[in-house]
């Protein structure tokens, strides 16, 4: 009896979130048509201006004009690989480095201003320097991408590192493990879950860069069709674009969490 109490209370428990997942998105639903139907009402009325703002109705249409001729899926296709390169990019040098500073506290701290310094500097001010280093093609995208990422990365984790409970290394030593045993054992594996939080942060920052990129120098991706629309004036142009890129930055951030799920699942069952 008592097992099928504690089925029932965990079904119940599933039914509930599933509900308040249903309610949520609901309300999300809900809010987003009101905020399109206010915005096309006011451009109609001529409370706001369709030039300056853009409208619902010309931006589905500027959507539509280029799934017709075929110019979103290679803009798409360009600025997704440029993000998937300095993604993987950044993330594997920021991850390796961060999680290589648990080794030694002096080292970390002789690296730490170092670190900040790079992290400080606006991601846009080092597009001049990758285009000269890295010429205005592929290369250059990736590049900036990776520096949007690898600091971030590095941060994220060194704090997941060196948060690892000290009880769990010093039973380790007290067994006479290795210090590479206990990194492969006890920090990497305790990391994960900051490791994670980070990739999923590091998503948007590696479309940022690319898109900046993109900006500077570039014939195609959607950074670049933004860059020309905005210079036409064209809003509701530059707005499909954005519609676009935010649909990508959602799909790489949900394929980053199905990851995580499939990683660390006991993650997603207490949640």
């Amino acid at each position: 009896m008592k097992t099928l109490t504690e089925q029932d209370r965990r079904t119940a428990a599933l039914l509930a979130r599933r509900r308040r997942r249903i309610q949520i998105l609901l309300c999300q639903l809900l809010c987003f048509v009101v905020l399109i139907g206010l915005w096309q009402w006011q451009t109609e009325t001529g409370h706001i201006s369709a030039f300056l703002y853009g409208s619902p109705s010309g931006i589905l249409a500027a959507l539509i004009a280029a799934i017709r001729d075929g110019s979103v899926w290679t803009d798409l296709a360009t600025t997704a690989l440029e993000t998937l390169a300095g993604f993987a990019l950044g993330n594997i040098i920021g991850t390796t480095l961060g999680l290589s500073l648990w080794y030694s506290r002096f080292v970390s701290q002789v690296l730490q201003p170092f670190i900040l310094a790079l992290g400080s500097i606006p991601i846009i001010a080092l597009a001049p320097i990758t285009i000269i280093w890295f010429g205005t093609g592929f290369a250059s995208k990736v590049a900036m991408s990776t520096l949007s990422v690898v600091v971030v990365s590095i941060i994220i984790a060194y704090k997941g590192a060196m948060g690892v409970d000290p009880d769990q290394i010093n039973l380790m030593l007290s067994l006479r493990a290795s210090r590479a045993k206990i990194f492969r054992l006890i920090v990497i594996p305790a990391s994960m879950t900051d490791i994670f939080a980070g990739l999923k942060l590091t998503v948007g920052f590696a479309l940022v860069g690319a898109i900046v990129g993109e900006f500077m120098s570039s014939t195609n991706g959607l950074g670049h069709e933004i860059f020309k629309a905005g210079s036409l004036y064209a809003i509701s142009a530059v707005f499909a674009e954005l519609v676009v890129t935010v649909i990508l930055a959602l799909v790489l951030s949900s394929i980053v969490t199905r990851v995580e799920r499939w990683l660390l699942p006991w993650r997603h069952d207490l949640s």
